[in-house]
Parts: C-alpha cells; structure tokens; sequence
C-alpha cells in the first residue's frame, strides 16, 4: 500500500484534525515548490499506473517467433531487417510492434541488376561454368548461383568483401586481391562471363579475360558510363548526364569489343541506378568468328538511354 504523510493542526475548540497534504506546496522564502512528503510503493501497488515491461530486442525477437535464436536475432537486427531498430540488446516494451524487412533476394542489390539483364537476354546460367569479374559482395555470384550455375570463378581487386553465402558455397573458387588485368590462369575454362568493375573501364579489364574463356562464350557486362566517359565529361558527384555521351561510351564498348571477338547481341538498362545516381546499361556480348557492329545498334542503344 502506499504510504501518505499527514500534518495534525489544532483547532478552535482545542481538537486536533488531520490535513492530508494536496500535492506540492511553495516554500515562501524560495517561491519554489518544495517538494511532497516521500513516499514508497511496492511492486504492483500502482493502481493502472503499472510501469511497462522492457526486454531487450533480441529476447522479444526469439519469444515472438521472428528469429529461432538470439544469434539468428542479433543477425536480423544488425542486418537492418528490424523496422526502426538497430541495436540487438536495445530494451524495447514488450508490447511494442515489431516488423521484418522483406528479406533481400540476393547478398547485394547488383544481383538484382544482373537477374534483370539475364531475363531480358534470355541467358540461362544453369549448369555452366561461369566467371564473375568485379565480385565484390557477390551480388552476381549469388545470381548464377541461385541459377544453377555449375562453377563460379568470384575474382576481385579488393578483401574481405564477398559475402559468406557465396564464399561458402563449394561451387564457387575465390580469387581475392586480384587484378582482372593481369589474370593468367583460372581453374577451368569459364563460357559465361559476367562483369561489373568500377574505377576502370571494362575496355581494359576484357581483352585478358576472354582470353582465358572458352572459344564459344558469352559475357553480360554492366557498362558504367562515369568510368568509360572522359574526365572532363564527369559531373558533379560522379555523374554522367549527358545523354548523347552516356549513349557514346555504350558504342565504344560495343565497337571495341570486336577485337576481342565480341559481336554485341543486345542493350538493356539495368533496371536500378548506380549508388549515385548513374544510369547503367547491360551488354550481351557473344563470341563470333566474324563479329560486327548491328546496323540498328545506334537505335537499341538509344531504346535504353533517354
């Protein structure tokens, strides 16, 4: 029960009564309010006014049945799943509303690029043998993978990017700390080519690629036009938007890859901008005997980049 202080004061007929104090009363030497006699309360004496109960995020997780574990928890909420929250053991009331973000369908969003590039090149990875130029996070790894892929070569410049999905799959070889350019061996001969490199345009990073795939291959390479355009042609922010030199870079790519035996099957925008804003387009690159530049490629081209 809660405990009230009172005051007894006399009163005219020399009986004492008792005032309940109201509240808080002022002090008149401060003119500030001095504050209630104490009082103490026990655990559920508060009638209605019962403090909420916390636990922290990861428990409620578990006991809601959104994760299996804390660890599994933990991992959710670390990844930016858990709407509106980002610590694991953050208090959270128990009666809070918790959401999941829809969980991504690959490791990074390039996969989603390069699913959308297959599908409107109609380019079935299934049982091949595959290599990624520029993995990174494994976005397009993932893609080929989930696709059916037989093998996958994920090489690239940089460490400790790639995801463990992908890095744990047997299917898969790493190269790491790579330089496209100056590959010389892999450990079969890929027939399907994917890329996506940044800082360097893919005219340098091809030639020595091809070279050690199959006679019969095929690439699929995401054409960044900050990265193929002069720098003088670069906006602020990295941005290329220019129309007619957005469209240019394409060509180049398209004309240059003839000497690589590359004859240019089909254009498509990639679906998603880049992380500044760039509009990036897909090749379908095919190995002939004879390649050559399609009379209406100037028309696909300009289909794609408006």
């Amino acid at each position: 029960m809660t405990a009230t202080c009172s005051a007894t004061v006399p009163t005219a007929r020399g009986r004492s009564r008792t005032r309940r104090p109201t509240g808080r009363t002022r002090d008149s030497r401060t003119s500030r309010p001095t504050p209630p006699c104490s009082r103490r309360s026990s655990p559920g004496s508060r009638r209605g006014r019962s403090e909420p109960v916390k636990k922290r995020l990861d428990v409620l997780l578990v006991e809601r049945g959104l994760a299996e574990s804390r660890a599994q928890a933990q991992a959710l909420v670390l990844a930016g799943r858990v709407r509106g929250h980002d610590k694991p053991g953050m208090q959270v009331d128990e009666e809070a509303e918790l959401e999941l973000e829809q969980s991504p369908p690959f490791v990074s969003r390039g996969g989603e690029k390069l699913a959308h590039a297959l599908d409107a090149f109609g380019v079935d990875p299934s049982g091949r043998d595959c290599l990624d130029v520029g993995a990174s996070t494994g976005g397009f790894s993932d893609v080929l993978l989930q696709r059916g892929a037989a093998r996958v070569v994920a090489v690239d410049v940089g460490y400790g990017q790639l995801h463990e999905k992908v890095r744990n799959d047997p299917r898969v070889t790493v190269l790491e700390r790579t330089n496209a350019r100056e590959l010389r061996e892999l450990p079969f001969q890929p027939d399907l080519v994917v890329c996506d490199v940044s800082f360097i345009s893919v005219r340098l990073v091809l030639p020595p690629v091809l070279a050690l795939a199959r006679p019969d291959w095929e690439a699929v390479v995401l054409v960044k036009p900050q990265f193929e355009a002069g720098r003088a042609e670069v906006g602020k922010g990295g941005v290329v938007r220019d129309v007619s030199v957005r469209r240019r870079v394409v060509r180049d790519v398209a004309e240059a890859a003839l000497a690589w035996g590359g004859e240019t099957a089909g254009v498509v925008d990639s679906g998603l901008p880049g992380p500044k804003g760039n509009r990036e387009v897909f090749l379908h690159l095919v190995h002939r005997t004879r390649p050559r530049i399609a009379d209406d490629i100037d028309e696909r081209i300009a289909a794609e980049i408006s």
